[in-house]
């Protein structure tokens, strides 16, 4: 009865800190999705049919809205880069640096004074540090641009090439280290052989209220259009969402397994105690009394469970991400290649500590309904007969 009352505590603790550890890791990549990932690319980009050549006044119109807590011109466009040897697909953006850190985060992660040195720079150009690794560049060195621009020349069909300097790299721990490159406005905009901006970027309070900011911008005006960064993201964070629900429900589901050893536990000790139980009886014990007292054991046992395993929790999901980098150095691995992030992100958040611990508890009065009912039924003159 002992090693069964202490595995079914231990199976419980393993069960709720196996629960707590992965919906921490989900909330983290949520958490740097929503923080970080969506902080760098714009929230929305407002567009025009018919094309911006001053897009001051619009700026300042948009500035006024009461969500929107800053806007910037872009150029964007997609192309290869070279170096060496090396060729990787990228999108491109032409940014205003002094106006870029009202609409992104980006300048928190760019090394040393690279945003000026972009600015300075003729056809200079930010890159992730994960990109420069896989090209081989780094500060100062110069790769080609290519744009799928074909222009027709006397030699036939040529496509847009140009040699930008790079001025200075970002980390970012995302999938826009390797996908992105930063140029400035203007070498953007000659470079797409334009006179205009492509659109202005946006950055707005809520990120759930994106759709009704733009709704309210471009009403006044039939020209223009907005995306947000739903479009390129939402599917992502819906997912994630998703999938924290689905991977919940799943790990309820072995905290239910878990309570069958408390199940098994109450009822060898009502066997095994029938003569007390019976003893009981005779004494004035009333079969809610008894009911009660198994009913308080099984919660205690759950109690005890359910406390060992959020602290197993809590000092687990602490330690993973220091214990993921040991191992990825270790053994050179990179298993987060595949995601939108470079690192395993961890998040702890009260209200999952408290729906843990109510569903837990909960499942463990039900655990004790039946051995106590057994207990409560107990027949004290056929227990005192057979133990005699």
């Amino acid at each position: 009865m002992s090693f069964v009352g202490v595995l079914s505590i231990g199976g419980l603790a393993v069960a709720v800190a196996v629960l707590l550890s992965v919906l921490s890791v989900v909330n983290g990549f949520e958490k740097e999705l929503r923080d970080r990932v969506l902080a760098v690319l714009p929230h929305a980009t407002i567009y025009s049919r018919q094309g911006f050549e001053d897009w001051s006044d619009l700026q300042q119109r948009i500035l006024t809205h009461p969500e929107v807590i800053g806007a910037a011109p872009v150029v964007e466009g997609s192309g290869l880069v070279v170096s060496d040897g090396q060729m990787m697909g990228v999108a491109f953006r032409g940014i205003d640096v002094a106006l870029e850190g009202s609409v992104s985060i980006l300048p928190d992660f760019v090394a040393g004074d690279g945003l000026q040195a972009l600015e300075a720079t003729r056809y200079g150009a930010l890159i992730g540090r994960e990109l420069a690794d896989e090209l081989g560049v780094g500060v100062g060195d110069k790769m080609s641009l290519v744009l799928p621009d074909v222009q027709m020349s006397l030699a036939g069909p040529v496509v847009t090439t140009k040699r930008v300097q790079i001025a200075g790299l970002f980390r970012v721990g995302a999938d826009i280290d390797r996908s992105h490159v930063f140029l400035n406005l203007e070498d953007a905009k000659k470079l797409k052989r334009q006179n205009g901006i492509d659109g202005i970027v946006i950055r707005v309070e809520d990120l759930f209220a994106v759709h009704d900011v733009i709704q309210e911008i471009v009403s006044e005006d039939f020209t223009l259009y907005g995306i947000s960064w739903m479009r390129q993201n939402g599917n992502l964070y819906d997912a994630i969402g998703t999938q924290k629900a689905t991977l919940f429900l799943l790990l309820m589901l072995l905290v239910m397994v878990a309570t069958f050893n408390v199940v098994s536990n109450l009822v060898m000790t009502v066997d095994d105690n029938r003569s007390e139980i019976a003893i009981l009886r005779t004494m004035g014990a009333t079969p809610r009394d008894l009911r009660v007292v198994f009913m308080v054991h099984g919660m205690v046992v759950g109690v005890v469970g359910l406390t060992l395993g959020l602290l197993m929790g809590l000092a687990l999901t602490w330690s993973m991400a220091k214990l993921y980098e040991l191992v990825s150095g270790a053994f050179e691995l990179n298993l987060m290649a595949e995601y939108f992030i470079r690192y395993l992100p961890v998040e702890v958040q009260f209200g999952d500590v408290l729906v843990i611990s109510v569903a837990s508890l909960f499942v463990s009065l039900l655990a004790t309904i039946y051995p106590a009912g057994r207990a409560a039924g107990a027949n004290p003159v056929e227990a005192l007969q057979y133990d005699v």
